[in-house]
């Protein structure tokens, strides 16, 4: 069965690979919109600690012998301790300030990572083995899905929907969007908002490892691997609506597929394709599909 000249099973696979993209769309615009929506700072340095995740379960595995397992968890972790260190030390001091400076910040930050990884591994990647849980593929009739691309697409959607559940449902979440809308009334309740801040930030950057580590056995760990990722990621959190949870997950899964169906009708386009998207919504919809018109 074709479908506009493309036979069925063709068209099928590249719907579920560019899930398999949305998947990490989805989970680095996530940390993006909640740094934003929260804390109100454009974290240009996103792909940077992306990358740096990746990097840490690589050194993980590869010197110190730990596992694939392990480093999902631990490399995550160590992110968000270095994330928590960023705001403490450097971006705290620039809340208040325009949006602009807490951009140049986060962009220096990237600048000064991708330089440290590069003057260590150099450009060329490096292989990361994929965990013997997860080798092989299953046969799906119209294609062989690896069973590790499998594995990503529910590991980012459960990680995802817990993520906007806390923030949206919980109160927790209620605290954390008070605190950012209202520090000083929520402070009167003896909350402590200066530490909800710090954790908040180095959850949404952590989010960013998690997303590198999943990453690494698809494609090589390499200095520059956040930067070729990070504009496009941005172009879906403006698309999705900027600090929008729920916007920037069906916003980046959404994007994956119409990326995947490019593919198969103008291979050309894929490359570009979020970008037009992304200028069509502007003209429609400043704020964005799920933003709030101001």
């Amino acid at each position: 069965m074709d479908i506009f000249g493309v036979p069925l099973p063709a068209m099928l696979s590249q719907l579920l690979l560019g899930l398999v993209n949305g998947s990490f769309y989805a989970m680095l615009s996530l940390g993006l919109a909640v740094i934003f929506g929260l804390l109100n700072v454009i974290n240009f340095s996103h792909g940077a600690l992306y990358m740096v995740g990746a990097f840490v379960a690589w050194i993980g595995m590869t010197y110190l012998g730990l596992n694939y397992w392990a480093m999902l968890l631990l490399a995550p972790l160590l992110v968000g301790v270095f994330g928590v260190v960023i705001e403490k030390t450097m971006l705290r001091w620039l809340y208040k300030l325009d949006h602009l400076y807490g951009l140049l910040l986060t962009f220096g930050i990237t600048l000064v990572l991708e330089g440290v990884f590069r003057s260590f591994y150099g450009v060329s990647g490096q292989p990361f083995e994929t965990p013997e849980l997860l080798q092989g593929a299953t046969d799906l009739g119209f294609m062989i899905l690896p069973n590790y691309r499998a594995w990503v697409v529910v590991a980012s959607l459960v990680v995802c929907l817990a993520t906007w559940y806390v923030i949206e449902k919980t109160k927790l979440g209620s605290y954390l969007r008070a605190g950012t809308e209202n520090p000083k009334l929520v402070e009167a309740f003896g909350i402590n908002v200066p530490l909800m801040v710090t954790l908040t930030y180095g959850f949404g950057v952590a989010l960013a490892g998690f997303a590198g580590v999943l990453a690494a056995p698809i494609i090589q760990v390499s200095p520059l691997m956040g930067s070729n990722l990070i504009i496009v990621v941005f172009a879906v959190v403006v698309i999705g609506g900027m600090g929008s949870i729920m916007g920037s997950i069906l916003t980046g899964l959404g994007l994956g597929v119409i990326e995947g169906l490019t593919r198969v009708f103008y291979p050309e386009g894929s490359a570009v394709v979020v970008f037009v998207v992304m200028v069509i919504v502007l003209l429609l919809r400043p704020a964005g599909l799920f933003g709030k018109e101001k």
